[in-house]
């Protein structure tokens, strides 16, 4: 494998150049957004590079694409007064002592009561994951069920932290989200499950791919970027 990288612009493409036994170019732009060029044994380096400045506007767009799954978090103090997302909605965290640990949603307060105030992040990570594994299903339900209709249904449906992804989904067909997600609104939500849904159907991001996400979901540029905005 070569390790190189192109010009266009005032941006630099990194790539990875892997020669092997076919008969044509092919690139790949993957979910952690590096560039992967596979080229006939024989093809020339300068000729190679033409063809990745040729498609570098399409390799700079699926790269923002993926980079839209990156979550973002600001760091947070867990202090009173502070401001939380859930569900789209800011709230204000209200820190209260009390010889019982638990979290409400209160009006406009997400009301953590604890006896120790260094347990307000747990506390408040798994409301969070607990809110989560209900919400998750319950918009997920709908979209599988619709999705039959292409005769595929995910295998399972699993939460998991993940630094670099909102979704995504295994060659077996299980759908992983990150509960980060509870942050964002419903329509963010559905927008990643649709997207996993999708790859359900069509394994890569093909044309086929788009288009069938943009007959199931046709404002799902919408929520993409609110998504990339609100949690940014």
């Amino acid at each position: 494998m070569i390790k190189d990288s192109i010009e266009f612009g005032s941006e630099t493409i990194d790539f990875q150049l892997i020669y092997s036994d076919r008969k044509s170019l092919g690139i790949t732009v993957t979910p952690e957004m590096e560039v992967v060029v596979k080229a006939p044994v024989d093809a020339a380096l300068d000729k190679i590079k033409q063809k990745l400045r040729d498609k570098a506007p399409w390799i700079l767009r699926q790269q923002r694409f993926f980079l839209s799954f990156y979550p973002k978090a600001t760091p947070k103090r867990f202090v009173g007064g502070e401001t939380h997302l859930y569900l789209g909605r800011q709230y204000r965290l209200k820190v209260k002592e009390g010889d019982t640990n638990e979290v409400k949603l209160k009006g406009r307060f997400i009301e953590v009561t604890c006896s120790d105030k260094e347990k307000v992040e747990g506390l408040l990570k798994k409301w969070y994951l607990e809110h989560a594994r209900i919400r998750f299903k319950q918009y997920a339900a709908p979209w599988i069920e619709r999705f039959q209709h292409y005769k595929v249904a995910p295998s399972n449906l699993v939460l998991r932290e993940m630094p670099t992804r909102w979704g995504s989904c295994t060659p077996k067909g299980k759908i992983i989200l990150n509960p980060e997600l509870i942050k964002a609104p419903k329509g963010c939500i559905e927008y990643v499950i649709v997207h996993e849904l999708c790859h359900l159907v069509h394994h890569d991001h093909t044309q086929k791919f788009i288009d069938l996400q943009e007959k199931e979901m046709p404002e799902w540029e919408k929520w993409k970027m609110r998504l990339e905005m609100l949690l940014a």
